[in-house]
């Protein structure tokens, strides 16, 4: 017989100092940041839909959406049982499900229906909220807003497509866009031979007697393989074209467009970014050939909003459960929220979180307006936003994950798959050279830019005298003209940074702002979080994240 008794068996499975499940919560409005700055640049009218959609994401269930659709990735079926080419795309019914959720709420087109100031704003804020929750959902719906432009510029050929988006809700079966109830939208840019270089591009394009054309080539990257129609660059008689290719012919037959494999990700896994390729397959031109970079670039400027926005979401996430673990375990007889060490880190972690927001919801804003001057700022900005908000995610989420100890590294976690997707929008859309040239050419090229730059940080002048030295410098020397590409990087982030700087100055707490501009700005940060000057307003800080 056993020397011990049963009850002291079950005893060693007692859990004890583990923190709560996270989910049953309104991710909207426990977000004190993100809320102030919808109501900031939209108003209640916004701030009523993010209650809702908050409300719906935070449910265990939906959460639960998200892992499953990540855990089960989406698998390539090229032919069918008697070996006819079908090249569609199996998902797990999660994903098909957070796609219905996310047209539901409007996230791809409430851009261009809701007619009233913060349009843009509520396009981003309903995707950095839903990217909480699965963020490869939102690749296919953001481009499906940002294709919209393109298409109303060319509306002899687009209406069509433009009447199944506007208004449309998810329909994933594959027919013809006349018998759906809503479509999205894709892009086929890069080859393999150019990437960003899409001058290199060697898919052709051939007018047929009808006027349409007909490509043959290779894309190495299209994501969402699924979608009815493809804006996509190919070589035509008169140079490098915008097309737009349908899955389905006019014909009502499957268009020749070949997914070859999909891609292997490190994280983004639920969306099926995949290599096609182009067997004579139908399309029609946007606009004229040789302007294809043209059209297809109004369409890049608004996916990098999204890019953005995803950020904010992933950082959200990650952000929100560090708060969480610390607020609920202990160590050493004391929360590890209450830890001075600890304390600095989600300090620090939350003037990060809110120097992006203050950003990406400017940079919204900017996409709403129709003055010049502010078109001139959403150009420049936007590229500021994505090329600094997504070189600091990596680093953000890993040390949110961190904050968990060896839990944070399991993969029955949201952390590990929110630190593979942190890389994923510094990559795409334009990584950080290409951005950094984007910034220089903007400079030279559409002074405007800059004028409207210097205006918004000159809003906060003499709110705090380390922003103003910073801006003192940065202006200084883009007076002497436009810098060698050399100092792209720098100048991005400096530009970047003192922006960021205004905006919490003009719009945050004092205590949030000071840290920000000390630590950023100032001489009294470090190269890893938590690093923070003691005459800070910790305590202030750390209130907004708990309270």
């Amino acid at each position: 017989m056993s020397r011990f008794a049963p009850t002291t068996i079950l005893e060693t499975h007692e859990v004890t100092n583990q923190p709560s499940e996270f989910a049953g919560r309104n991710l909207y409005s426990t977000d004190r940041p993100l809320r102030e700055a919808v109501l900031r640049e939209a108003g209640e009218w916004l701030d009523a839909r993010m209650g809702a959609l908050g409300a719906e994401l935070g449910a265990d269930r939906v959460m639960e959406l998200g892992d499953l659709a990540n855990r089960f990735a989406p698998e390539l079926v090229a032919f069918d049982r008697y070996g006819r080419r079908i090249d569609e795309v199996r998902f797990h019914p999660a994903y098909h499900e957070l796609m219905a959720m996310a047209t539901r709420h409007e996230i791809h087109d409430v851009a261009w229906t809701i007619g009233r100031p913060g349009a843009r704003v509520a396009h981003a804020a309903l995707l950095a909220l839903f990217t909480q929750i699965e963020a490869g959902t939102m690749c296919p719906i953001n481009m499906t807003y940002a294709a919209v432009p393109a298409l109303q510029a060319h509306r002899s050929v687009a209406q069509p497509w433009l009447d199944r988006l506007i208004g449309g809700r998810y329909d994933a079966p594959l027919r013809p866009i006349a018998d759906k109830t809503g479509i999205t939208i894709g892009m086929a840019m890069t080859e393999k031979q150019g990437g960003s270089d899409v001058r290199a591009n060697t898919t052709r394009a051939e007018r047929t007697d009808d006027g349409s054309y007909r490509l043959v080539g290779h894309k190495w990257f299209c994501s969402a393989p699924t979608s009815d129609g493809f804006l996509t660059l190919a070589q035509a008689k008169g140079g490098l074209s915008c097309f737009l290719a349908p899955r389905i012919t006019p014909e009502g037959e499957r268009n020749a467009i070949h997914v070859m494999r999909l891609k292997d990700k490190l994280g983004n896994r639920s969306n099926a970014s995949s290599e096609i390729e182009y067997h004579g397959a139908h399309a029609m031109l946007l606009g004229e050939e040789g302007r294809g970079v043209n059209v297809i670039l109004e369409m890049v400027h608004h996916t990098r909003l999204g890019t953005v926005a995803g950020t904010i979401g992933t950082m959200r996430m990650a952000l929100a459960q560090a708060v969480h673990h610390v607020s609920e375990r202990r160590a050493f007889q004391r929360k590890l929220i209450d830890q001075p060490l600890m304390r600095a880190v989600i300090a620090d972690l939350a003037v990060e979180y809110e120097a992006a927001v203050v950003l990406a919801a400017r940079v919204a804003r900017a996409f709403d307006k129709r003055e010049e001057h502010e078109r001139a700022f959403a150009r420049l900005s936007v590229a500021l936003a994505k090329y600094w908000l997504t070189k600091r995610n990596p680093n953000f989420i890993y040390e949110c994950m961190e904050c968990h100890g060896g839990v944070g590294y399991v993969e029955e976690t949201p952390m590990p798959r929110l630190f593979r997707e942190s890389p994923l929008n510094a990559i795409w859309e334009g990584s950080g050279n290409v951005i950094a040239l984007d910034v220089l050419r903007t400079l030279a090229c559409e002074p405007r830019a800059l004028e409207a730059y210097r205006a918004e940080v000159a809003t906060s002048r003499g709110g705090n005298t380390t922003l103003d030295a910073a801006a003192d410098a940065l202006f200084d020397e883009l007076g002497r003209g436009v810098p060698a590409e050399t100092r792209g990087r720098l100048i991005a982030e400096r530009m970047a940074l003192t922006l960021q700087g205004a905006l919490l100055v003009r719009n945050a707490p004092a205590a949030v702002a000071d840290a920000f501009c000390a630590t950023r700005l100032g001489a009294e940060g470090a190269r890893s979080f938590g690093v923070l000057p003691t005459s800070l307003d910790i305590a202030a800080i750390v209130d907004r994240q708990t309270s």
